[in-house]
């Protein structure tokens, strides 16, 4: 372990600019745009394999066994990649997996150009097995380490509204344009991320995690500022790690880093947040508006019996769901993630039921089906989850991870995700046939009731937090000035009862 030089200079002139919020918002926007570019990813089935069916004047042209490998073939083969980049962003960094990302895009997208069979295509999709498992540990790593608290929840949501922007871009190029269009976007897109990455510096929490205090700093200065709330966060971060690192866990052997794994996924610190990340991210997916929007023209054809509304109705949805994500966006900046979560999703939910009723009403020739009131369920319903749900599950998820077994925490979330999101994609076609559009919004309807239910008394506040703050706080560790501080301890020695840990602060 190497010897540590001071780092933390009082002197130093703290002054709040307007240049820190520009770096981060750089960082950020090569984020946003691989974003955007995965977004153009998820969507690109949507419209190309209705065309290419329409060319070859036949259904069979793309099964529906093949449909399904080709929406969900990506996230299948970013399970193995999962690994890879928990090993590369512990042991490496930040940066050059997130170039070897760019890459790995730029070349999907180059194969998919290419493309002139179905099976060629399917081999774009696999190779970009890396990429989709980027957008869930690259890319939120490096916004919640590269940005400060007052930025890190609206830059959080914004990332995922970007992705939903770069279906609605794939299905509006698809509608209007030959599919192969939408990969000459990708590969412009990529090629931005992967020429800016050279401007950033690397991760400050990845510096200080390898004793590089020095390069720390700078980096965190250069990233956040010298203001009082920046200094204080880089010296809270230092100090953490440097008590971490007396351990010497890097010199233990075989036999105790197992030890150590094992300790660490059994300590609450760990398995809590792991668990709850989990839960809002199950929450996002049993929406059901991914499905929804993966299969948005299958099921409004379904509903109206029309294939021109069916497209219509895609981008306009699609539009709608944009929207209200800025919305969320602005919604999380002046309302609390709790709250904002457990209300929009239960909103959604409603309508969820609402629209599996309608459904199953018109289906028993109850009511005559009406494609105006069909498309006004589905649009309320996509306000209500694309407000919350969507743009409020990642921003928790990265808020929770814990400071000090973020890699592992992260590939341990990575994999649930990623597994959850690729089986429900690869069954979404058989719950239609075998359930019915009506049968489907119920299953959700039910799945997001449970998840909703859990949350509220599993979820905790993180708004405004910094990192280490939210994972005091799920130890157990709440910050207190001195003067509370005398008070409780007073109150203890009078009442002989065991207080929560307290940090006391200056």
């Amino acid at each position: 372990m190497e010897n540590y030089t001071e780092v933390i200079n009082p002197q130093i002139k703290r002054i709040s600019s307007w240049k820190p919020f520009l770096r981060q918002t750089l960082v950020s926007t090569g984020v946003w745009t691989l974003l955007f570019v995965y977004g153009l990813c998820l969507g690109a089935p949507t419209v190309f394999i209705p065309q290419i069916r329409k060319e070859q004047n036949s259904t069979e042209a793309i099964s529906d066994g093949m449909a399904s490998w080709l929406t969900s073939a990506m996230t299948f083969s970013s399970i193995p990649w999962v690994f890879v980049l928990c090993v590369l962003t512990r042991y490496i960094g930040r940066r050059i997996p997130i170039i070897m990302t760019s890459i790995d895009a730029l070349i999907g997208f180059i194969i998919f150009y290419c493309s002139t069979s179905v099976n060629q295509i399917l081999v774009s999709q696999i190779i970009q097995g890396c990429f989709s498992a980027s957008h869930i540990i690259i890319f939120v790593l490096i916004i919640t380490e590269y940005t400060s608290p007052r930025y890190r929840g609206i830059f959080l949501t914004l990332k995922v509204a970007t992705l939903y922007w770069g279906i609605w871009a794939s299905n509006a190029i698809g509608t209007y344009l030959h599919w192969k269009t939408i990969a000459i976007f990708g590969i412009i897109f990529s090629l931005y991320t992967l020429l800016t990455v050279f401007l950033w510096p690397e991760s400050p929490y990845w510096l200080a995690s390898r004793g590089r205090f020095e390069e720390c700093a700078t980096s965190h200065r250069w990233l956040k500022g010298c203001d009082e709330e920046s200094e204080k966060e880089l010296e809270d971060l230092i100090n953490k790690q440097k008590e971490y690192l007396k351990s010497d866990r890097d010199t233990l052997g075989i036999k105790e880093k197992i030890k150590n794994v094992y300790l660490t996924m059994s300590s609450k610190e760990f398995y809590k947040p792991c668990l709850i990340s989990m839960l809002t991210g199950t929450l996002g997916c049993f929406s059901g508006k991914l499905v929804n929007t993966v299969y948005a023209i299958d099921i409004i054809k379904k509903i109206t019996h029309s294939e021109k509304t069916a497209y219509t109705g895609m981008l306009i949805l699609d539009g709608i769901t944009v929207l209200s994500m800025y919305f969320g966006c602005v919604l999380s900046k002046i309302v609390r993630r709790r709250p904002l979560l457990i209300i929009s999703s239960s909103i959604g939910t409603v309508f969820l039921f609402g629209i599996s009723l309608y459904l199953f009403l018109i289906k028993y020739s109850v009511i005559s089906e009406n494609k105006y009131v069909s498309l006004s369920l589905l649009t309320i319903f996509a306000i209500a989850i694309s407000s919350g749900p969507l743009v409020m599950c990642t921003s928790v998820y990265a808020e929770l991870i814990p400071v000090r077994s973020r890699n592992l925490s992260v590939c341990v979330i990575a994999i649930a995700a990623q597994l959850t999101i690729s089986g429900l994609l690869k069954i979404a076609p058989y719950l239609f046939k075998g359930f019915g559009i009506h049968g489907t919004f119920l299953f959700f309807g039910l799945s997001s009731t449970v998840c909703i239910v859990l949350v509220y008394f599993y979820l905790p506040e993180t708004k405004d937090k910094t990192l280490q703050e939210i994972a005091d706080s799920i130890r157990g560790i709440y910050p207190i000035n001195k003067e509370e501080a005398t008070k409780l301890m007073t109150t203890v020695n009078k009442d002989r009862i065991v207080p929560a840990a307290f940090k006391i602060e200056d």
